[in-house]
């Protein structure tokens, strides 16, 4: 199930309730948070396609505490831009 993003889920995810942050490249706080399963990751892509997104790419990384940190859509990351410098 996701959970939107709200100072409630926030302290949730502080206490380690939640095993996944859900993150849009561009935006200050999160989407929201999920436990990260394959009905979690079936649920983000229909939300997507109903917005009119169709193979939402998700970046997932693995944290040292065990959790993970999804990263919905296309973002760029500095590493993109070292092309632009040549």
């Amino acid at each position: 199930m996701i959970h939107m993003y709200n100072h409630s889920e926030l302290r949730r995810w502080n206490n380690g309730e939640h095993q996944v942050q859900l993150d849009i490249p561009g935006r200050a706080v999160p989407m929201g948070y999920c436990d990260g399963t394959d009905e979690d990751e079936a649920e983000l892509r229909n939300l997507a396609e109903e917005e009119g997104v169709d193979n939402l790419p998700i970046e997932k990384r693995l944290l040292k505490t065990g959790r993970q940190i999804w990263t919905l859509g296309l973002g760029q990351s500095d590493d993109d831009d070292d092309d632009d410098d040549e």
